[in-house]
């Protein structure tokens, strides 16, 4: 029965997700152009038993991408892992079907490159180049702060990039640290094109049509500290969408936070619609001036969005001294390894599985399981998604969170009652919330009421499987039988600290 099911799940999923028979459907492409389409990155008859998993990368509303090594190649691929049933549901089968042209299309050093994607029923999988050096992100973290001349070099190489797609006809919509990835060497990569979106002149050989009205270009996406203030007031994507948020990465990069950060987003969004940007007092004035223009209200002002295009971009004053013809030839900043026990990317690549990781939770196989990724050693709360375990994409869990809101941690724990123990799904989200799941019924048991001070709510650790979660009035002991009740206490210490 389990099989017939799957098995029409992967057939109706086919002919949502089938790219190739549906490739003339945008009015203004050629359909015999179209109608010769050839994937480069083919569909291959693979399956996750040929993979030797490692870490988790990271994770996102319907996807996480995990570190896999080919078992008869030995090669190492990001393998993104995408969950069909939740792709239908929520209606993403546009956005997949997009993030595969595009990527199938674009060649350039500084984009991240497909080679190639395969299936089974419960999952879609592409096979992504494995950036070792990591997240940009983790470089500002493990330093503090970039120098000028860091900065200066990361952000030509995201220029360089973002001219070739602009020039493509692409709007990438979620430009920011955490997607920016860094070979073994140390040269930037635009990654995650899952909210891609091509206007009207692109160049891309074939276009799927947006199926539902959350995939219209004037739609939010992307990452609130990083978002336009032309997005908040719902006018269309255009290339100042990635401009804006280029000045806001390198603001970050120069001052190790984002300029627009605040307690919640709705207080990011009033800073970020009264342009509300305070200047460190060690950026130079070339940096300061730069930014200030990238980050000006009217995109159409904005360096690289304007008549003149990217020359006057590249022809600012900050870019003083840059080859932009040999930029990728040109010797990247030194990276900074990460200290202790990894998580996440690792710079020197690193095929030791996550001690969380069990294939079980992939595939054909619907059974979820106990585990969590590891720790992060940052307090940003948008990088805590690390946390995240492969049961957090499990979409029958989706049903008690609220739109946009995404799972941090979750496990299988035993709730300790005087006369009973109880399993209960533990979940922490970046809302944050707190709260415990019956798995067995799918009902909410209870939810811990979440405060930031730690005078209102603390966690203690017993040993490393029991751990104490303290409200006022009441304390609320748990069992972890993997042993995670130290990386329970890092989250939500982590979240209070954002």
């Amino acid at each position: 029965m389990m099989a017939m099911i799957g098995g029409e799940m992967e057939k109706e999923f086919e002919s949502k997700l089938n790219v190739q028979d549906n490739l003339a459907d945008n009015g203004g492409t050629d359909v015999n152009k179209a109608k010769s389409f050839k994937f480069r990155a083919p569909q291959e008859n693979f399956t996750v038993q040929d993979f030797e998993m490692g870490k988790i990368y990271g994770v996102g509303s319907y996807s996480k991408v995990v570190r896999a090594k080919k078992k008869d190649t030995g090669k190492v691929y990001a393998l993104k892992i995408m969950d069909k049933k939740f792709i239908t549901k929520e209606n993403k089968t546009a956005y997949v079907k997009l993030e595969r042209i595009v990527l199938d299309q674009l060649t350039h050093p500084g984009i991240i490159q497909l080679h190639f994607t395969f299936q089974d029923t419960y999952s879609l999988y592409m096979a992504l180049e494995s950036c070792e050096g990591g997240e940009l992100f983790d470089q500002i973290t493990r330093k503090g702060r970039l120098t000028e001349d860091e900065a200066r070099f990361y952000v030509a190489e995201i220029v360089d990039a973002l001219e070739y797609m602009h020039n493509m006809g692409l709007i990438h919509r979620d430009i920011k640290p955490e997607n920016l990835l860094l070979t073994s060497d140390g040269h930037i990569k635009i990654a995650d094109f899952g909210s891609v979106k091509p206007m009207q002149d692109s160049q891309i050989t074939v276009l799927p049509n947006a199926t539902s009205e959350e995939e219209k270009a004037s739609t939010f996406v992307g990452t609130a500290a990083y978002v336009p203030p032309e997005v908040l007031n719902s006018s269309p994507a255009t290339i100042g969408n990635d401009l804006w948020a280029l000045g806001c990465t390198l603001f970050q990069m120069l001052s190790g936070t984002s300029p627009f950060k605040d307690a919640s987003e709705w207080l990011i969004f009033q800073r970020i619609i009264a342009r509300d940007v305070r200047f460190p007092d060690y950026f130079s004035k070339d940096a300061k001036d730069l930014i200030d223009k990238l980050l000006d209200i009217d995109p159409l002002k904005r360096p690289g969005a304007g008549p003149d295009g990217y020359e006057s971009l590249k022809n600012h004053p900050f870019f003083r001294g840059i080859d932009w013809r040999n930029i990728r030839s040109k010797t990247p900043p030194r990276l900074v390894p990460e200290k202790g026990p990894a998580s996440g990317r690792s710079s020197g690549g690193d095929d030791t599985p996550d001690s969380s990781w069990n294939p079980t939770h992939i595939g054909d196989v619907t059974t979820t399981g106990n585990m969590v990724a590891d720790v992060t050693s940052s307090s940003d709360a948008s990088h805590i998604t690390k946390l995240a375990s492969i049961d957090s994409f499990d979409s029958k869990w989706q049903q008690f969170l609220e739109p946009g809101e995404s799972i941090l941690m979750i496990s299988m724990v035993k709730k300790l009652q005087k006369l009973s123990n109880k399993k209960v799904q533990l979940i922490l989200t970046n809302k944050p919330k707190l709260i415990y799941v019956d798995p067995s019924k799918l009902a909410g048991k209870g939810t811990i009421i979440w405060s930031d001070d730690p005078n209102d709510l603390s966690i203690q650790v017993t040993s490393p499987s029991s751990f104490k979660i303290c409200i006022p009035k009441k304390v609320i002991t748990f069992e972890d039988p993997k042993q995670r009740a130290y990386q329970w206490k890092k989250a939500i210490e982590a979240l209070q600290n954002r």
